[in-house]
């Protein structure tokens, strides 16, 4: 089985808005923003409803086994109420709020790192590498395996595999997330592609 085609079964955004939306999607965004920042309660109760569940889900894969998405899905939606104001409808809704939960959660991961006093690994990085194509996974791999594999990545990598072949966006969306190249990003998924392989092949079994 490809890893792309069963990291496809993680996906929580089938129908996510693209980060350049037609007029009648950037239109009902911005409409929406608008009775947010008038300070219409059921305007932001709709959006949370609308996002919260394919967001918990992102928290929750970044930050792996330390079970702190409930807090941080709060933490999102605050930070989205406060900065809601500087949504200008460049990018659909969707894409805004996912760029600000990754970028929370990346701030969150490097904050523990520094206390822990490890080295965390870096966003930019030379664009040297060619992405390669999805990894054929020998044997069965359970979601289980999966979900530890995606945990052992490096928070880089791990946010731009989520992001490409968890959630679906295009590199370019990734890098405009993550305030990265278009390279960068296939670089990033690259690195993560190998290290998942490289888990399921070996790590998985140290741990049967």
């Amino acid at each position: 089985m490809a890893l792309q085609t069963f990291t496809g079964t993680l996906s929580t955004s089938p129908d996510m808005a693209p980060s350049n939306p037609a007029g009648d999607v950037r239109s009902a965004d911005l409409d929406l923003v608008g009775r947010i920042r008038s300070g219409d309660g059921p305007a932001f109760e709709a959006l949370y409803k609308q996002h919260s569940t394919r967001l918990y889900n992102l928290a929750s894969r970044m930050m792996g086994a330390h079970g702190e998405a409930d807090d941080l899905l709060q933490d999102i939606f605050l930070l989205a109420y406060r900065k809601i104001g500087s949504f200008r409808g460049e990018s659909s809704l969707g894409t805004w709020l996912y760029r600000l939960a990754m970028n929370h959660c990346l701030d969150v991961l490097r904050n523990r790192q520094t206390r822990m006093g490890q080295q965390t690994d870096s966003l930019d990085e030379p664009d040297a590498m060619p992405v390669a194509s999805p990894v054929p996974v020998l044997g069965a791999v359970s979601r289980i395996d999966l979900e530890r594999a995606i945990d052992s990545l490096p928070p880089a990598c791990r946010a731009a595999f989520l992001l490409h072949d968890v959630e679906g966006f295009g590199h370019q969306e990734v890098g405009t997330m993550l305030g990265i190249s278009e390279g960068t990003s296939k670089s990033q998924v690259h690195k993560a592609r190998m290290r998942i392989r490289s888990y399921l092949a070996h790590g998985s079994k140290k741990e049967s």
